[in-house]
């Protein structure tokens, strides 16, 4: 039960983003997809670690 509003949601967001005319640049997608972007973005640094406290 409800799940008809939120359906009909998904349908018109999935019609908007199949038939809306975006400007891609595709060149970059691809090299981003693939692996090619050679820029270091940050994610090395493993912070997650800083606030781990152990359970005794």
């Amino acid at each position: 039960m409800g799940r008809g509003r939120s359906k009909a949601k998904q349908t018109k967001v999935a019609r908007d983003l199949k038939y809306s005319n975006q400007d891609m640049d595709l060149d970059n997608l691809a090299k981003e997809l693939h692996g090619e972007d050679k820029e270091d973005k940050g994610f090395d640094n493993d912070s997650s670690n800083d606030n781990y406290t152990p359970r005794n």
